[in-house]
């Protein structure tokens, strides 16, 4: 199941989708996929002492200079600071300042605060507009989340990798469902602001792939939403997208090689 298309179900639709159609839990990936990075990582050199630490981001070809700007990371924040109320049931009376006034409470950064108060008021509006625009979108697909699905928010990864040598770091908007079950039934979101890339499917692929070695159980299923278009891409896991996170992380790690 997987395909790019406007959102016809709510996301908390599709990403648990039907239990009966689930499959089995699989415990028995995670070694294998672990010992195939380990046999890379030998082979590329790396060592402790100098370990190596690769995101997502790191994966991808290229960033778009607008996304990275300061107020194009503050949107970002403040949408998946909207997702997080949202799925805990918090009302929303402004999207902009609910959400701007809930990120600041919790973690806001200096620097980006200093850069919206720095932009003239056009800017400022400009981003009040956006930040509402993407709430609004969101609001619209997310659906509901029983509590008895688990979700977290924000759910940050880290796996080490050959003794320390090659670190895994990622992070997740929303995570649901449990590893625990007997058949599969932990499912990843990642929202952006922006429309789906070409590098879209390297980044699930990489959700997936971490999820796998950190629990030890393949998850069910991992999903990109775009505010900015409503469009999703959702792949369910299977050992064959698992492979080709591996095969991601071989010509990464060869690329590296080369320019080191």
């Amino acid at each position: 199941m997987t395909n790019t298309t406007t959102t016809p179900l709510s996301l908390a639709t599709r990403l648990r989708g039907t239990p009966t159609a689930r499959p089995s839990r699989d415990i028995t990936s995670a070694p294998g996929l672990r010992a195939q990075i380990d046999d890379i990582v030998a082979s590329s050199g790396l060592h402790p002492t100098n370990p190596l630490t690769l995101r997502s981001s790191s994966l991808r070809s290229s960033i778009r200079p607008l996304e990275s700007s300061p107020l194009a990371r503050l949107r970002g924040l403040l949408v998946t600071t909207a997702l997080t109320l949202l799925v805990h049931d918090q009302h929303l009376t402004d999207p902009f300042e609910d959400t701007m006034s809930a990120w600041c409470s919790n973690q806001g950064e200096a620097t980006l605060l200093a850069a919206f108060s720095a932009a003239d008021a056009d800017v400022q509006a400009r981003l009040r507009a956006d930040v509402r625009s993407h709430v609004s979108v969101l609001r619209e697909h997310l659906g509901t989340f029983a509590s008895s699905w688990r979700p977290q928010t924000g759910v940050r990864s880290v796996v080490m990798l050959s003794g320390g040598a090659f670190v895994l770091r990622d992070e997740v908007d929303l995570m649901v469902g449990s590893v625990v079950d007997a058949n599969a039934a932990l499912s990843l979101l990642d929202i952006t602001t922006a429309p789906l890339g070409d590098t879209a499917d390297q980044t699930l692929r990489y959700h997936a792939l971490v999820q796998t070695l950190r629990s030890g159980v393949v998850p069910l299923r991992v999903a990109l939403f775009s505010t900015a278009t409503a469009d999703c891409l959702i792949r369910d896991v299977d050992t064959a997208l698992l492979q080709r996170a591996i095969d991601d992380l071989t010509t990464y790690l060869s690329t590296a090689a080369v320019a080191a």
